[in-house]
């Protein structure tokens, strides 16, 4: 017995434009993340970190 699987219903225009705002919301979020542990990384190791040969 193989049911076809219901296709999801198109959005609303106010519903697109929610998911959009979040989907942003959440990349700003990752991004000030990613900055910080970079920051942070970089702070930890300390500045004589990139006077060291390659």
């Amino acid at each position: 017995m193989s049911e076809r699987p219901v296709a999801p219903r198109p959005l609303t225009p106010e519903e697109a434009q929610r998911r959009r705002k979040r989907s942003i919301a959440i990349a700003a979020v990752l991004f000030a993340l990613v900055t910080i542990f970079y920051v942070l990384t970089i702070a930890k190791l300390g500045p004589q970190v990139l006077n060291r040969p390659i």
